[in-house]
């Protein structure tokens, strides 16, 4: 699953009549990149949630074809779901009228581990090297090193398992890549259809110790403003 339902208000004005996904960086979108890169490693069913500007973004990409890949939408209204909302919704069977229709389950019918990356990052992670670490984990996170605007990190890694940031007085924090693979029952508790954050889940999944975790030293970039678009495209045309 790509997340691309964001309002993108740090990216104004540019995101003002362009969703942020559709932004260009190095001679395309920034969606396309992790299209190509999920087709490249083998991940060719695709599911893209979209809220601001939804429309352009099922116009630009349709079905996936001409990536290889097909791609199924989850649409949500203005203001979102938020992440974990949104893949709450996708997993299926929330009302989506008075009538009381159903939503398919577009992300995993049949239960499996499911791969998700935020859209407004750039990242040459291997996609198709991400697994969970165990039996019992709910979650495996990429994790990278804390970038200049986010110093403090968001967790602690510790002999490949993810710990609260604040709750662990051992092992180094690192920053959330965006990056994750995660089983359904992480959202068997989140109401489909409506606003809910990812971090909590997270945070008591790792309480039970059961999120795994990865340290990404390739490249990673967290396009949140113009600048760092910017930026992106001058590295790439490096």
């Amino acid at each position: 699953m790509i997340l691309a339902a964001g309002r993108g208000e740090r990216m104004r004005p540019l995101t003002d009549h362009t969703p942020k996904p559709l932004l260009p960086v190095g001679g395309k979108p920034l969606i396309v990149w992790h299209i190509e890169r999920l087709v490249a490693a083998g991940l060719r069913d695709i599911v893209v949630n979209h809220a601001h500007l939804g429309e352009q973004i099922v116009a630009a990409l349709g079905d996936g074809s001409r990536w290889g890949a097909a791609i199924g939408y989850s649409a949500e209204p203005p203001g979102a779901w938020e992440t974990a909302g949104g893949i709450r919704s996708a997993l299926g069977d929330g009302p989506v009228d008075g009538a009381g229709a159903l939503v398919p389950n577009l992300l995993s019918p049949d239960g499996a581990p499911f791969l998700v990356v935020n859209g407004d990052i750039w990242c040459d992670v291997d996609f198709g090297d991400l697994a969970l670490a165990g039996d019992a984990d709910l979650a495996q996170l990429v994790l990278v090193a804390n970038p200049p605007q986010h110093p403090g990190g968001d967790f602690r890694l510790v002999e490949q398992r993810v710990l609260p940031r604040e709750e662990a007085a051992i092992g180094q924090t690192f920053t959330f890549s965006g990056v994750g693979v995660y089983r359904p029952r992480l959202f068997a508790g989140t109401p489909p259809c409506q606003p809910s954050k990812l971090a909590p889940l997270l945070v008591a999944a790792m309480r039970e110790g059961r999120v795994g975790g990865t340290l990404h030293a390739g490249q990673w970039h967290d396009i949140g403003t113009p600048e760092r678009l910017a930026a992106l495209e001058r590295a790439l045309s490096d």
